[in-house]
């Protein structure tokens, strides 16, 4: 797994009904990309560094349009 700061890691909920969680990378801490992140998760007061698991997956950041 790569990501960079910016990108959003989501997290497949393992019960059925119940929602994926999604974060913010703030923070990467591996070599070239890889984990441990900081997240910033949706909803949270906090950031947590997180070592994603196979349920997870990194959507890269959107551009940011010109102004």
């Amino acid at each position: 797994m790569k990501a960079e700061v910016g990108d959003r890691l989501i997290v497949h909920s393992r019960h059925v009904g119940e929602p994926s969680r999604v974060g913010e990378i703030i923070e990467v801490h591996g070599p070239d990309g890889a984990p441990p992140y900081l997240v910033s998760w949706e909803g949270e007061q906090h950031p947590v560094v997180v070592i994603p698991g196979p349920d997870a997956r990194v959507e890269p950041a959107l551009p940011n349009p010109a102004v």
